[in-house]
């Protein structure tokens, strides 16, 4: 099975657009289950852990489990956020194969 790490914005203005990202997110997930993939979507794991560390500790897990995934699922959402660019950028120096959300 391909893993695939779901990339895309998780910030925002307020809870309500966290939120909002976050159910994106998830919803990409499920539609790469679907498909075959085995997603690992920061997004989920983070959600509920805000304010316990710096960000920088969250974008270096990430980029942890970058070295593990085979592909990158980019959302639409991606050029927003500082976080999911840096991700791009690892994952093209990695070499995964890079799938951007249809919308």
């Amino acid at each position: 099975m391909c893993i695939i790490y779901v990339a895309g914005s998780f910030r925002g203005k307020n809870s309500w657009e966290i939120h909002n990202n976050v159910l994106k997110a998830e919803r990409a997930m499920v539609k790469l289950i679907g498909e075959g993939y085995t997603p690992i979507c920061p997004h989920k794991m983070t959600e509920n852990l805000q304010g316990l560390y710096p960000d920088q500790v969250y974008l270096d897990m990430c980029l942890e489990f970058l070295k593990v995934s085979d592909a990158i699922y980019v959302l639409d959402n991606w050029k927003q956020s500082k976080g999911t660019q840096v991700e791009l950028r690892e994952a093209i120096n990695l070499g995964l194969d890079i799938i951007y959300e249809e919308v």
